[in-house]
């Protein structure tokens, strides 16, 4: 059914920081925050959990500090890994969120610190005392951990990375040809995100083909420029390369790169098909050069140095997205906390050459625009998307999106009535979706400025999808606090777009999946080979039940619903030609 913007607006408190349930801002804490959202948003990203399974001793102590046992420490550790650390950075010198170092937090002392923790702030602070998610005792632990300095936890080098690699299958073990009766291009690789595992889904029969284990909560999976291999990284930093050409597609090389990680991508140029992968790493701050057939790690580079603007040394600057140029034999590297896009030409490793772009700090993710020549990524915590030219090598635009933390996934192309092509990106802050143009020779008063603003359901939104064959933009809001918008997508169609302010069709996503119990949240849209039909998927508890649902692109219609006990906690979604092709 139709439904008017104003209806759906809701207000979402404060951008990234909320809708990851994790970031503190040292304002003043409410004896009783109001509004303050105790949903699926906290549960969100629950970063650095291998890393919360360290042991390390604590830092030196010093006069002052807070009396705690190392078994205090242990816990606190692990607490503060899975839940603060993917805003905050394991080191506390803040990224999303603000920073935790000592001289802050000493300076305001225990008892703010420890009101601030349990009932948290509208700014987005969750409350996690108030909301039971944190007992007493683990707030008064938490309180204490703060004041003291932060673990440093180990590097991870070649020896180490090395020691992890396992060549399950050599690559002249390996079939010769295609041993199955898979349609690859139209196969989906589903994220089962807290069972450590994918689906392997088949796009036509909606069979699933296979389970296979994988690392802690894949991450995303990308496909080898010929289609044959798939990898995925795990937020464990567990890289999987699994063959889709034998009779049951399998890993065939594994190798862990770190201790948290997010970005994986493969060679793409012509002559370097398959040649080479990279991964990139939040801990230790890195990125790494594979080979492509067999995942032998090649080359490190190290992450740290100077954050562009202030020229201040930032020794935790995580990889984030990474894609690979159609135009040039390159990585395009995403720095978070310095601000910097690295452009890493492969064509010879040996001799590596980078091109250091400053862009706008916390980068995150992005995507291609139509012609794939340009690529624009969210610096989410600015509020800013930065625009750069893969085929000359260089920054072409920072532009302001308007809206509170654009999160765009890969962002989403369309063709607008007025101003031609336009790429898109939601908010996770806002309702609000900002459609950029990307066309500066046909359009170019319109080229990398925010042309119009759509308003979704609300805020809390991850991903926007769309396909060169759809007439439909689709909205997810899986993080917002109500249960009826994040269950739900809000879908555009581009005919629509002359109006001054476009309606949206929801879609009822989880009522079609005829999930009951608990709160299941509707995220990522992926579109078929044909571009008929999206998939998405039905995130629910890891002990309940989930589901993908299909829409038929046409009609806005149920088409199927997929549900099976073994696909749990299913989020992203990767169509293998779709993914291959950077097409969205």
């Amino acid at each position: 059914m139709k439904t008017t913007n104003a209806i759906r607006r809701t207000l979402f408190l404060t951008s990234a920081s909320l809708a990851l349930g994790l970031t503190a801002t040292f304002a003043a804490a409410e004896e009783k925050p109001k509004d303050h959202a105790n949903g699926p948003a906290a549960s969100y990203e629950p970063s650095m959990t291998t890393l919360g399974q360290l042991n390390i001793e604590i830092p030196g102590r010093r006069e002052g500090d807070p009396v705690m046992t190392q078994e205090e420490y242990n816990t606190a550790n692990k607490i503060y890994f899975e839940r603060c650390a993917g805003c905050h950075g394991v080191l506390r010198k803040g990224a999303t969120g603000k920073a935790l170092t000592v001289d802050i937090t000493r300076e305001n002392g225990y008892e703010y610190v420890r009101d601030f923790i349990t009932y948290g702030s509208p700014a987005g602070m969750p409350n996690w005392g108030t909301s039971g998610d944190m007992s007493e005792a683990e707030v008064d632990l938490m309180a204490r951990y703060i004041l003291l300095d932060p673990a440093t936890p180990p590097e991870f080098g070649m020896a180490e990375m090395r020691e992890t690699w396992k060549l399950i299958v050599a690559p002249e073990d390996r079939p010769s040809k295609k041993m199955n009766d898979i349609d690859i291009d139209n196969l989906f690789s589903v994220t089962l995100r807290d069972s450590g595992q994918i689906a392997l889904i088949d796009g036509e029969t909606y069979e699933i083909h296979g389970i296979i284990d994988t690392g802690y909560a894949v991450h995303i999976s990308r496909i080898s420029a010929s289609g044959r291999y798939l990898f995925v990284i795990g937020r464990d930093a567990l890289v999987n390369m699994i063959d889709l050409w034998m009779e049951t597609p399998a890993t065939v090389a594994q190798i862990k790169v770190g201790a948290e990680a997010r970005s994986i991508e493969t060679s793409k140029m012509k002559g370097f098909e398959d040649k080479y992968a990279i991964a990139g790493a939040y801990w230790p701050p890195q990125y790494v050069i594979m080979d492509g057939d067999t995942l032998e790690p090649l080359k490190i580079k190290s992450t740290r140095g100077m954050v562009y603007d202030t020229q201040e040394y930032h020794p935790e600057p995580r990889v984030a997205a990474i894609v690979a140029s159609h135009y040039r034999p390159e990585f395009i590297v995403n720095v978070k906390e310095t601000g910097k896009i690295l452009l890493v030409d492969y064509s010879d490793i040996k001799n590596l050459k980078v091109t250091e772009i400053e862009a706008e700090r916390f980068l995150h993710d992005g995507g291609f625009d139509s012609t794939k020549r340009y690529f624009l990524t969210a610096a989410n915590a600015r509020g800013k998307v930065a625009v750069i030219d893969t085929k000359e090598g260089t920054l072409t635009a920072i532009t302001e999106t308007g809206g509170q933390t654009p999160h765009p996934g890969r962002g989403a192309n369309l063709m607008h009535p007025t101003f031609g092509p336009v790429w898109a990106t939601s908010h996770l802050g806002d309702e609000s979706i900002a459609l950029i143009g990307t066309d500066p020779e046909g359009h170019p008063d319109s080229a990398w400025k925010v042309v119009q603003t759509l308003y979704g359901l609300g805020g809390g939104s991850l991903f926007v999808k769309s396909h060169p064959k759809s007439e439909n933009l689709y909205v997810d809001a899986p993080l917002n606090p109500d249960a009826e918008v994040s269950g739900s997508i809000a879908v555009f169609k581009t005919g629509d777009l002359t109006q001054e302010e476009p309606e949206y069709t929801t879609l009822p996503i989880v009522e079609w999946a005829g999930i009951a119990e608990g709160q299941p949240r509707v995220v990522q849209g992926e579109f078929n080979v044909d571009g008929d039909e999206i998939w998405f998927s039905v995130w629910n508890g890891k002990d309940l039940e989930s589901a993908i649902v299909v829409v038929d692109d046409k009609t806005l219609e149920l088409k199927h619903v997929i549900k099976d006990p073994r696909l749990i906690t299913p989020t992203g979604k990767f169509n293998v030609f779709n993914t291959r092709q950077d097409v969205y």
